[in-house]
C-alpha cells in the first residue's frame, strides 16, 4: 500500500535517467542543476502520495495500465506526453487530499501537475504533463438532478447526464458529442445544441464544487464567492480542481436535426444563407448550424456538410433550416436527417469522432460578414492541396454561428468571463480542425493551418469585420485566450487567481493549458 524508501530511490533514478524524445510543447529552459531539484522533488511528491493512498491509485510508468491511460486521450498529441506516475482518485477528499499533498511541492515551481477529465481538449499538455503527475479524475462520477438542477460529478461524460435526463424528459446545455467531458466545456465557454437559445455551457453552470489551493472545499455561485463563479465561466484551470458542476435544465422532447452532405460548388450559398440567417432580426433561437467544407483522405475529395439541429419538437424539416438542407445534388448515402433525441444526437457526433489521432484546433472570431467568410473558403481551399497527401488526413474549416441571442444568454444567466456582449454580435465562430495520422506530418499540418489562419485574419482585418477574440474549447498553443478577453476582464481574473491561490499553485504548478500571467509569444 504504500511506497518504501527503496521504490522512492529507484524512481528518482528513472526520472533523472529517462529523457523523453516525443513531447513537442514549449520547453520549460530549466537549467542541469534546476532540472535535478524538480526532478527530485517529483519523486518526493510521488512518495508523499504513495504513503496517503493505496498504490492501486497511484499508476506508475512502464505498466500496462499507465499505458492505455495515457493512450486514452482524444489526440495522440497528448498521449506523447509521458508523466512520471496518473493519480486516480475517487472522491472529492481525495482530491483535497491530493492537493494538501502536492502544494508545498507545486507552491515552489518545481513539481508540475495536469488535471485531467475525459480527456477531450487536443491541446498537448492541457490534460497531461511530461515527467509530471497526471491527475484523472474519471473515477468521480455521478449525476444526481433535483429541483431542475442536474449535479455532475467531474469525471462523468455527457452521454451519461443525458440518459440520466432523458427519463425525465429533460435536457442541459452539454456537449454535442457523448464522447466529451464536462470541465473543458463548462470551464471553456463551450457551444451545445441549445446555444442559441440558452447560452454557453459555462452559462449554464449554476454552481461549482471548487478544491482551492489551500485544500479548502467551497462552493462557488451568485452567493458564494461570487468572483470565482463568474472567473470559472471561462477561465479554465487557473483557480482550482472542480469536482462537481451544478447545471440548470429545462424540457426537451425529441428534435430535428442531423447532417446533409453536399458538394463545394454549393458552398458558397451556404455561407450567403448562414449570414442571412443569423443576421435577421428575429433570428431562431431554436437552430445550431455548423457549415463546414473540407477534405478527407478515405474518400479523397473535397466535400461540405451541414450540421443542423431545430431544436423544438416537430417531425418535418423545419423552414428555418430549409436552405440548409435543400443543396442539390447531394451526397445521399451520408445524410442522417431526421427526428431524434438529445442522447441519440450527441451518440452521433460521438461516433463521427476519433480517438487516438492526431488532432489540431485552432479558430478565430469575425463578424457575420459573407465577403469575408467567403475569402476565408477560398484561402482554405487553396491550402489544402498542400496536405491532401497526408495519410489519414482529415481537414475541415467550420463556420459556427454566435447570434445576438446566445450573446444575450450569456447576460441573462449572470454573466461569464469571455468578454462577448450582445452589441457584438451577430458573430462567426472560423474553426480550423484537421486530424491526422502521423508526428512526421506535425510540422507541414502546423505550418500550413497556421498561415491559413493568418491570412483569414489578414482578410477580416482590411473588411473591418475582425473580432479580438479567441474561443478557448478551440485554441491552439500558440494562440492566447485569455488576453482575447479584454485587458479588463483579463485584471479580473488575475486578482481571482491571486485571491484564492496566492501562492499560484494553479499558475507555476499547473503549466498546462491558457494561464493568466504567462505571456504567449507571437512570432
Amino acid at each position: 500500500m504504500f511506497f518504501s524508501r527503496g521504490l522512492f530511490v529507484s524512481l528518482l533514478t528513472f526520472l533523472l535517467h529517462t529523457q523523453a524524445t516525443s513531447y513537442t510543447g514549449p520547453s520549460l529552459s530549466l537549467s542541469p542543476v534546476s532540472k535535478r531539484l524538480q526532478l527530485g522533488t517529483m519523486a518526493e511528491a510521488i512518495t508523499a502520495l504513495g504513503n496517503t493512498f493505496p498504490k492501486a491509485q497511484l499508476v506508475v510508468r512502464n505498466t500496462t495500465e499507465f499505458d492505455e491511460l495515457n493512450a486514452s486521450y482524444l489526440s495522440a498529441l497528448e498521449s506523447d506526453i509521458t508523466p512520471a506516475c496518473i493519480f486516480l482518485p475517487k472522491t472529492k477528499a481525495e482530491v483535497q487530499a491530493f492537493v494538501q499533498t502536492v502544494r508545498p511541492f507545486a507552491a515552489s515551481g518545481l513539481l508540475k501537475f495536469a488535471i485531467r477529465g475525459a480527456g477531450q481538449v487536443p491541446l498537448p499538455g492541457s490534460a497531461n504533463i511530461e515527467n509530471g503527475i497526471t491527475l484523472d479524475l474519471r473515477n468521480l462520477t455521478g449525476v444526481e438532478c433535483k429541483n431542475g438542477i442536474v449535479s455532475i460529478a467531474a469525471g462523468e461524460r455527457w452521454s451519461k447526464v443525458y440518459e440520466n435526463l432523458a427519463a425525465e424528459g429533460l435536457g442541459v446545455t452539454g456537449s454535442r458529442s457523448g464522447n466529451g467531458g464536462i470541465g473543458g466545456l463548462a470551464l471553456e465557454g463551450g457551444l451545445s445544441f441549445f446555444s442559441s437559445r440558452e447560452g454557453f455551457v459555462s452559462d449554464n453552470v449554476v454552481n461549482y464544487e471548487v478544491v482551492l489551493a489551500s485544500g479548502e472545499i467551497v462552493n462557488a455561485n451568485v452567493h458564494e464567492n461570487s468572483d470565482l463563479w463568474t472567473a470559472l465561466r471561462g477561465g479554465s484551470n487557473n483557480f482550482g480542481i472542480v469536482t462537481r458542476f451544478d447545471m440548470k435544465t429545462f424540457k426537451q422532447g425529441p428534435f430535428w436535426g442531423g447532417s446533409v452532405y453536399y458538394f463545394p460548388a454549393s458552398f458558397p450559398s451556404q455561407i450567403e444563407a448562414l449570414v442571412n440567417e443569423i443576421k435577421k432580426p428575429n433570428a431562431s433561437e431554436e437552430t445550431q448550424l455548423m457549415v463546414s467544407i473540407g477534405y478527407a483522405a478515405a474518400f479523397g475529395m473535397i466535400a461540405c456538410q451541414n450540421q443542423v439541429y431545430y431544436t423544438k419538437e416537430t417531425t418535418a424539416t423545419p423552414p428555418v433550416l430549409e436552405p440548409f438542407t435543400a443543396i442539390q445534388p447531394q451526397i445521399d448515402a451520408l445524410n442522417s436527417l431526421r427526428v431524434l433525441n438529445l442522447t441519440s444526437a450527441a451518440s452521433e457526433q460521438a461516433a463521427d469522432g476519433q480517438t487516438s489521432q492526431r488532432v489540431s484546433y485552432m479558430n478565430t472570431v469575425i463578424k457575420a460578414d459573407n465577403a469575408t467568410l467567403q475569402e476565408a473558403s477560398t484561402i482554405y481551399k487553396t491550402a489544402l492541396s498542400n496536405i491532401t497527401s497526408i495519410a489519414g488526413l482529415i481537414a475541415s474549416l467550420t463556420l459556427q454561428p454566435y447570434p445576438i441571442s446566445l450573446l444575450r444568454k450569456s447576460v441573462e444567466h449572470g454573466g461569464n468571463s469571455l468578454g462577448l456582449s450582445p452589441s457584438d454580435g451577430p458573430l462567426v465562430s472560423v474553426l480550423l480542425l484537421t486530424t491526422w495520422q502521423n508526428k512526421s506530418d506535425d510540422e507541414i499540418i502546423f505550418n500550413t493551418m497556421r498561415g491559413v489562419l493568418e491570412n483569414i485574419k489578414k482578410v477580416a482585418v482590411a473588411k473591418n469585420t475582425a473580432v479580438d477574440y479567441v474561443f478557448m474549447n478551440y485554441a491552439a498553443a500558440f494562440q492566447d485566450p485569455i488576453s482575447s478577453y479584454g485587458a479588463e476582464n483579463k485584471k479580473k481574473l488575475q486578482h481571482v487567481s491571486k485571491k484564492y491561490d496566492s501562492e499560484g499553485v494553479f499558475q507555476k504548478g499547473v503549466p498546462g493549458g491558457f494561464k493568466l500571467f504567462l505571456v504567449i509569444p507571437q512570432e
